[in-house]
């Protein structure tokens, strides 16, 4: 049983998820900080309200009902979205592609290389011919040797 939490907890791929909540984290922190340096002043100088939660609200016996936190909550969905796009995939899709790029070219040369070796090789027809043609040779020789 621990045998198999083990393998599990040393697998890559725990680490891998390891290593995207950790990031996750940091970006969060980094659009969090954007959203509240920036985008919410300029949402309190257009609409006079220091943040989205105020938007759009409306309140019916003692209960709120928010648009604008949940277009607040959207918008740093889209952020968060859009660096994790930007920062994290298409870096890694780059290098996957380069990666790719690079064995199919090794694969190449060395299917080229093989061809070539193929190529300078006779082939087993040839061969055949070459051997017996020194049969021949050969019993000539003792033929004429006898004779």
């Amino acid at each position: 049983m621990f045998e198999g939490f083990k393998k599990f907890i040393a697998r890559g791929n725990m680490i891998d998820m390891a290593v995207g909540v950790v990031m996750g984290g940091a970006v969060t922190t980094v659009v969090n900080s954007i959203v509240n340096s920036v985008i919410n002043p300029f949402i309190a100088m257009i609409f006079g309200k220091p943040n989205m939660d105020g938007l759009l609200a409306i309140t019916f016996n003692g209960a709120t009902v928010s648009f604008g936190a949940v277009l607040g909550a959207i918008l740093n969905f889209l952020i968060i979205a859009v660096a994790v796009y930007f920062c994290i995939l298409v870096p890694i899709n780059k290098f996957r592609d380069m990666t790719e790029a690079l064995l199919a070219k090794t694969k190449l040369a060395e299917q080229k290389e093989a061809e070539e070796k193929a190529a300078e090789e006779p082939s087993a027809e040839e061969q055949t011919v070459q051997l017996l043609q020194q049969i021949r040779d050969e019993l000539a020789k003792q033929n004429a040797a006898r004779n």
